[in-house]
């Protein structure tokens, strides 16, 4: 700690060698004090001038960062990736990782829902049932075009907690983008 560094410093200012700083720093604080070797590290650094007690930024630290920003990470989006969260977190992904676990969290795959149940869908219910019949002629100059298929992504959470879950597409209205055989370009 930075107190005990402070005593190694005023031993050094009174002419002390570090083996006898160690021995003062044993005496109150036993097996908390600093080791030999480190009250060794410290009086030479002391010797070349260099007085500043707070640890030096190593380039080869991993940056630190919060829980509570990985927390709020996942509630914003619980479907990101570990890559993805290392980005936003700027560290790598095995950190992420082991703070995911070390929070309890697990990777869950989505399930499916027969359908997204949306205030739009159900003002409509009623024109859908009036037109439906319309929809189910279908001539025979045109092709119909799928364009609905969404993907299921893993997403993190607590055990015991329930996953994300998508709509199911359904087949049968996914196909409702169509183009006419006749026009120019759609053979």
């Amino acid at each position: 700690s930075v107190y005990l560094r402070g005593i190694l410093l005023h031993c050094f200012i009174q002419k002390k060698s570090a083996a006898e700083a160690h021995r003062i720093l044993v005496q109150p604080y036993g097996d908390n004090a600093l080791s030999d070797t480190t009250c060794r590290d410290w009086f030479r650094r002391f010797k070349n001038n260099d007085f500043e007690l707070e640890d030096k930024e190593r380039s080869g630290a991993p940056t630190k960062f919060q829980d509570k920003e990985l927390e709020q990470l996942l509630d914003e989006d619980s479907s990101q990736t570990l890559l993805e969260l290392g980005i936003l977190l700027q560290v790598d992904e095995s950190t992420v990782s082991k703070r995911l676990k070390g929070l309890g969290m697990i990777q869950k795959q989505g399930h499916w829902v027969p359908y997204e149940l949306k205030p739009r869908t159900t003002a409509s219910t009623a024109e859908k049932k009036r037109i439906f019949a319309s929809h189910r002629i279908v001539p025979g100059d045109e092709k119909w075009i799928r364009y609905d298929n969404p993907k299921r992504r893993k997403s993190w959470g607590k055990p015991g907690h329930a996953s994300t879950s998508s709509a199911k597409p359904n087949n049968a209205q996914a196909s409702c983008c169509k183009t006419s055989k006749n026009l120019p370009g759609n053979a």
